[in-house]
């Protein structure tokens, strides 16, 4: 399948991480010496992606600086003998990103972002979904985005699925999956233990088609009280007859 755009929702006060996300925006904290989101972005790379649309809080620049050039940096890192240091520095190359404003006092929730960007897309073009504050890291260096895009049909939608322990279920989107073929069908979102259908999660990684972004995008049009969540018109869009793979991670 070939997939070369990814939407990446970072807007939001990451308030369960107050009070540090007061002054550095969540998918800004620290991984070792990067960003969490630059783990995305970079799995992005290995995967062929060449535009990446962040959705963004208003008046968010902390992103913006991250991945763009800075003179200043590297004239001091020259004049100090530290030419080695620049290319740590400099902005990924055969990327171009785009920035989406969202209100974050206006509507809420895992679709918003997704539906914002659908105006920037193309009729039967497929996109990669990835929320901006987690990342799964590959102790081998390889492209866990690179391996779903391969594992799903073309024009087809998928989402990475992860197994946890099933005292945890209550915390997430677990997948129900049908009795008779074992297909995706639903998610139901944080059940309790002893009704939640399986063990498997969503996390939130997904590759969607025009049809379901459309779907999303309408759906974030409505008039809803309370939430937005992604998993409501996925979970229509395969109620009326639409497919979603289920890729486990490794």
């Amino acid at each position: 399948m070939s997939v070369t755009k990814a939407i990446i929702p970072v807007a939001g006060w990451g308030t369960r991480r107050l009070p540090i996300t007061k002054a550095i925006e969540k998918c800004m904290l620290p991984i070792g010496n990067r960003p969490l989101v630059d783990y995305i972005v970079r799995d992005c790379l290995q995967a062929g992606i060449t535009d990446i649309y962040f959705v963004i809080s208003k008046g968010s620049t902390q992103l913006q600086q991250y991945f763009s050039d800075n003179q200043l940096l590297d004239q001091y890192l020259t004049y100090n003998g530290r030419q080695d240091m620049i290319d740590l520095v400099r902005p990924p190359q055969g990327v171009q990103f785009h920035y989406v404003e969202q209100d974050s006092n206006s509507k809420y929730g895992t679709a918003i972002p997704v539906g914002l960007c659908v105006p920037y897309l193309q009729k039967g073009e497929s996109v990669a979904v990835l929320m901006g504050d987690d990342f799964i890291y590959n102790a081998d260096g390889s492209s866990e985005l690179l391996r779903q895009i391969e594992a799903t049909p073309q024009g087809g939608n998928s989402m990475l699925a992860v197994e946890i322990p099933h005292e945890q279920v209550n915390r997430y989107g677990v997948i129900q999956f049908q009795e008779d073929t074992g297909m995706f069908e639903k998610i139901v979102e944080k059940p309790a233990i002893e009704q939640a259908p399986s063990n498997y999660i969503n996390v939130s990684k997904f590759i969607l088609n025009y049809e379901l972004l459309t779907q999303i995008y309408n759906y974030t049009n409505l008039d809803v009280s309370g939430e937005f969540l992604i998993t409501e018109p996925i979970n229509q869009y395969v109620l009326a007859g639409g497919g979603v793979q289920v890729i486990p991670g490794r």
